[in-house]
């Protein structure tokens, strides 16, 4: 049986297994990974918009990895409207690289939930095999988290590389066309990071718990026998 102190740090790493299953599930059925403000170019150009009057023109935009929503500013007032990714947007996005940030996460949550698993069998007993032990929960956490770094690099790489906001902004619009002035990374993004972050905390806990402490003995007093206590 493990030690106490062994025990309370895997209970710990195995509450932060679940949190980090969690926060990924929310953040991928969010749709605020990303909010902007867009320009309708088209618009100020048909009126020759000066500053002041560019805000008639400045909308807003929000997305996640599914669906999300924009705010279309052209000079009516501003209209909502609300799309989804799938199956249509897709087509005019990177597609292989937007299904490989879903495939990471997806992967991400797999291990998250095998490192659960691995840290409640480590809190209860000592694993005869070193797979199962410290080792093996350090792997997959090891996995989750780098797969999560990958998904959140991949999704920085969409926005910037491949102008992601911009694209999105632009689908079916066959009038109007839209520039990108601003983007924000949201929530949903930094929740992920935080997600991998948990799962660094946990390595660092596994790294904690395999240092033997040295044990304080308590310290015997010496008797000593006197002549008296012979005759007594």
């Amino acid at each position: 049986m493990p030690g106490c102190f062994k025990k309370t740090l895997f209970a710990l790493a195995s509450v932060i297994s679940f949190v980090s299953f969690i926060l990924i599930v929310f953040a991928m059925g969010t749709p605020k990974w990303m909010t902007g403000k867009i320009l309708c170019k088209t618009g100020a150009d048909l009126v020759n918009a000066t500053d002041p009057e560019l805000v008639k023109f400045i909308g807003e935009i929000y997305y996640g990895l599914f669906r999300g929503g924009k705010i279309r500013q052209c000079g009516l007032g501003g209209r909502r409207s609300k799309f989804t990714i799938f199956p249509h947007m897709v087509k005019k996005l990177n597609t292989g690289l937007h299904v490989m940030i879903i495939m990471f996460l997806c992967v991400a949550i797999c291990f998250s939930l095998v490192s659960f698993g691995f840290c409640i069998l480590n809190a209860m007993k000592v694993p005869y095999r070193a797979i199962k032990g410290p080792a093996g929960v350090c792997l997959w956490n090891f996995l989750a988290g780098g797969f999560v770094v990958l998904a959140i690099t991949s999704f920085m790489a969409a926005v910037k590389l491949h102008h992601l906001t911009d694209r999105i902004a632009n689908f079916r619009e066959n009038v109007f066309q839209f520039v990108v002035l601003e983007e924000c990374f949201e929530d949903c993004f930094w929740i992920c990071v935080a997600s991998a972050t948990a799962h660094a905390v946990n390595l660092l806990l596994i790294a904690i718990s395999g240092i033997n402490f040295p044990k304080i003995k308590p310290k015997t007093e010496e008797v000593n026998v006197t002549a008296e206590d012979i005759m007594y």
